[in-house]
């Protein structure tokens, strides 16, 4: 058998971008239980089959495999909380996360982009997790966004594709790359910023900036939005990237995340980014910002225990 890093296996599983969901029993006794997974996927329409993968470290995970009956709960943008409290709270989780009851008495997450009532149709163990499959009862579903989970981060697409299609500006892109607790920068007359590029079309912005810093000799697995705001004149977007290596010619530098507080920045507002930056790579709990150079909004992208 080879031998394979479990895990650096588990973050090439996590480059897969998933929804999240959060299912949920009842047991025996009456007692609810609940936990968050992205190892959810449709089986079949007829007939109606779909399934999940409970670990076997779960608190909960044999109630899951004797239970008759589940649901799942496909989970919306800006229900970042329920997931964080079915993947680490240790308390009674449900009387943090608004729910009922469906017709079978297990519990549906409110608010959820969809949830499916499911009656067990098979269990079958799979390694150190197991297949949950699950035959529809009922459904029911909306057309909210739903949320997002990949590399570890969560994201919104209704966010993100809305602050990214902003339109009647000039648009000023550019990414925050890290690497081994380095993040890159360039130097300029003004002082250090993120590197960068300026375009008056914003189709394909992702595929323009890829393309910019390919031509400067820069490798960068781009991630999700990290702040978006206006200027006078200009709409910023600024994306969180990896690095498998750093360029070699290139006058672009490798910054440590604890001295980037400490440097003079190109704007005001790349010298709070950078900042917030900083601060939240000390827990990995990124958020998006949204708004223009004096004030706006921050949304959760990870907190995931």
């Amino acid at each position: 058998m080879t031998n394979l890093d479990p895990f650096d296996l588990r973050h090439a599983f996590g480059r897969f971008m998933t929804g999240v969901t959060v299912v949920t029993t009842r047991d025996t006794s009456g007692s609810l239980a609940g936990f968050t997974a992205n190892s959810f996927t449709s089986v079949s329409l007829e007939p109606p089959l779909l399934l999940v993968c409970p670990g076997k470290k779960l608190s909960s995970y044999q109630t899951f495999v004797s239970c008759k009956h589940f649901a799942v709960n496909i989970l919306a943008e800006g229900q970042e909380h329920v997931s964080n409290t079915f993947a680490g709270y240790k308390g009674d989780r449900f009387a943090k996360v608004d729910h009922s009851l469906n017709a079978r008495g297990i519990p549906v997450i409110d608010n959820s982009v969809a949830h499916f009532s499911c009656r067990t149709h098979e269990v079958v163990e799979a390694g150190d997790h197991c297949l949950l499959i699950g035959q529809v009862e009922a459904f029911s579903h909306d057309d909210k966004p739903g949320l997002g989970y990949a590399c570890g981060k969560y994201f919104s697409l209704g966010l993100e594709r809305g602050a990214l299609e902003q339109s009647g500006r000039q648009v000023t892109c550019g990414v925050i790359i890290e690497k081994d607790g380095k993040v890159l920068l360039e130097k300029t007359d003004k002082g250090y910023r993120p590197p960068q590029m300026t375009m008056s079309d914003r189709h394909q912005l992702r595929e323009s900036l890829q393309s910019n810093l390919a031509t400067r000799g820069i490798k960068a697995n781009l991630g999700v939005a990290y702040s978006v705001y206006d200027d006078a004149t200009t709409h910023h977007v600024y994306i969180l990237a990896t690095a498998p290596e750093w360029p070699i010619h290139n006058s672009l530098i490798a910054v440590s995340i604890p001295d980037l507080a400490s440097l003079a920045y190109a704007t005001p507002a790349i010298a709070t980014m950078m900042s917030r930056y900083a601060l939240e790579s000390r827990t990995q709990n990124f958020s998006l910002y949204l708004g223009d150079t004096q004030q706006g909004d921050v949304h959760t992208l990870s907190e995931r225990t």
